[in-house]
């Protein structure tokens, strides 16, 4: 079995895309992202290749050693011309179909059919929100016996949202790993959850708080049980945003939204956010003192860590008297998507 190092679920915005695209050549080497691509909710299918186009061709330009395209929230009635319009970035880019259990008879037949295609294989992607249901051991089987031997296929087991309230979630991914892992011969098998929480106004009462990484000890729990499959096991997060955030409609020129945000960073078993501001006459002093609150961290990695670390030190050393290089959310989330990646990656054995 082959494949990357690190899998980040992320999506097709102008933050993320922007991150992936910054990060070193050699991280970025080892990243496979499955991009996803938001709701277009009532977008008719004779205008969904513009719409498509708007967030993948973006995508496909940073995804020089390939990753995969998934369009999670299409509606029934745009699944084929989602499935047409995707299909040319697959077939002249590098990019990989995906499909999975729950998906409609036509969306997998279009994303097999893909994959057949562009000869660079098909990504399985296998939700376990909750408790492992085994009746998807039976869809995949029969999803796997329709795509054929000659296609090359790669398991996503997305865990979902993997909290300090999920802490079976170890356990639910071995019962799912058990039941997939001898279907196929799976190219790579990769382990997805997201753990890096939606923030509130009531956890940033105080201006911060701290997380633990339950996806990060999900994977390790899992790796150390001394299945066959284990050492070959692939790492996937969210980033530095919920699994929620996916499913955000992009509402263009949408304006309001709360006066605060948050600048993320990650630790080795910890996620923490600090209060910023997006308006207010305090908000260069609060943002450059959130910044500051991170470089100050035992854990802070240095400006010489990446240009997510980078971005935050100038921020925080940057003068009162100007908002040049405060940033705002997209900023921020950018930043923090930096840090993250180039941290996960230097994290894990080989990295």
């Amino acid at each position: 079995m082959s494949g990357p190092l690190y899998i980040p679920v992320l999506p097709a915005r102008q933050h993320a895309t922007g991150a992936f695209g910054r990060l070193w050549p050699d991280v970025r080497a080892a990243i496979r992202p499955l991009w996803n691509l938001p709701p277009l909710p009532g977008a008719a299918p004779q205008t969904l290749t513009m719409a498509v186009g708007k967030y993948v061709d973006p995508v496909s330009a940073v995804s020089r050693h390939g990753g995969w395209i998934d369009a999670p929230f299409g509606e029934d009635a745009q699944i084929a011309a989602l499935a047409e319009a995707l299909s040319a970035y697959c077939e002249w880019g590098r990019l990989r179909p995906v499909t999975g259990p729950g998906r409609t008879g036509l969306q997998q037949m279009a994303a097999v059919e893909t994959a057949r295609r562009c000869r660079r294989g098909l990504g399985v992607r296998v939700r376990v929100p909750g408790e492992w249901d085994g009746r998807h051991r039976e869809d995949v089987r029969g999803l796997l016996s329709r795509t054929g031997p000659e296609v090359p296929v790669d398991l996503l087991l997305d865990m979902g949202a993997v909290l300090d309230d999920r802490p079976d979630a170890g356990k639910e991914a071995l019962r799912a790993l058990d039941a997939l892992m001898p279907l196929a011969v799976w190219r790579s098998a990769t382990l997805l959850g997201g753990a890096f929480p939606r923030a509130t106004a009531e956890m940033l009462e105080r201006g911060s708080c701290e997380r633990s990484r339950a996806e990060w000890r999900m994977w390790h729990e899992v790796r150390a049980t001394g299945r066959a499959y284990a050492p070959l096991l692939r790492y996937g997060d969210y980033g530095v945003q919920p699994p929620s955030a996916l499913g955000q409609d992009p509402a263009p020129g949408r304006k309001g939204g709360p006066p605060w945000s948050v600048l993320r960073y990650t630790t080795a078993s910890s996620y923490l956010l600090f209060k910023t501001l997006t308006r207010g006459p305090d908000r260069i002093a609060v943002n450059r003192g959130a910044a500051r609150r991170i470089t100050r961290l035992p854990e802070f990695r240095g400006a010489g860590a990446g240009e997510g670390e980078a971005w935050l030190s100038d921020c925080a050393n940057g003068p009162l008297s100007t908002g040049e290089g405060v940033g705002g959310p997209r900023e921020w989330l950018r930043a923090g998507n930096l840090q993250h990646m180039m941290y996960v990656v230097r994290s894990l054995p080989g990295g």
